[in-house]
């Protein structure tokens, strides 16, 4: 990723360590260079280190007493709380979102689904993002801001544990179309105002999700 006027350059340091921890080419466990790190992106080590030091916020980066970084690992059990949380509070939001969309709304549900990709085995990150963004904007459009930040943290967190579902097992044609037909269920509910299919569709998008498909195999290695 070239580095935007928009971005600063702690910002763009942290997008680019984000993305790599999210694609897998920093895998669980790696001990950061920082030094190194830093040299990569073209960035010195005050915005590498305010970039680990956010990442570590969110969970995805863990820094020691000795201010060694390296990336946080995955567990069965952090997998767990995540689909427990995300199972009650996504139907939730797609609820009020049914209740309260507005056209704006309805316009960046509308764009974001158009813009969504098939998940294969090695999801690009462009495919992963545009799976966040349909969610994004639905959850989005419940404005409650409580929630909204909630989810933000929530799919921060879950967005590696969509990749090791889709590493355990490849989404077979007919996936694809289940997921691709949630999809449009969750968006016409929304839509048409109706919070009680918005609710049941994204329930069961949740229980069918690449995060409890992520549970099970991590399961199997602990």
């Amino acid at each position: 990723m070239a580095m935007g006027r928009a971005l600063t350059k702690n910002a763009y340091a942290y997008e680019e360590v984000r993305q790599r921890i999210l694609v897998g080419s920093l895998e669980p466990g790696q001990a950061l260079a920082q030094s190194q790190l830093a040299a990569e992106l073209g960035v010195s080590l005050t915005p590498m280190r305010e970039a680990l030091r956010r990442l570590d916020a969110e969970g995805l980066v863990f820094i020691d007493a000795h201010k060694n970084a390296r990336v946080a690992t995955l567990s069965a059990v952090e997998a767990t709380h995540l689909f427990e949380v995300r199972e009650r509070m996504d139907p939730m939001a797609a609820a009020l979102a049914a209740e309260r969309r507005t056209d704006a709304d309805i316009a960046n549900i509308k764009a974001a689904a158009a813009n969504l990709k098939p998940l294969e085995d090695k999801a690009s990150l462009d495919a992963l993002t545009a799976h966040r963004q349909f969610h994004r904007a639905v959850y989005t459009a419940s404005h409650n801001d409580l929630l909204i930040n909630l989810l933000e943290g929530l799919w921060d967190k879950a967005d590696r544990y969509r990749q090791v579902g889709l590493n355990a097992r490849k989404d077979s044609a007919a996936d694809r179309k289940r997921v691709n037909r949630e999809h449009e269920s969750i968006m016409r509910a929304v839509i048409n105002g109706d919070a009680a299919a918005a609710e049941k569709h994204m329930l069961a998008h949740v229980q069918g999700s690449l995060g409890r498909r992520a549970i099970d195999e991590l399961a199997k290695k602990q």
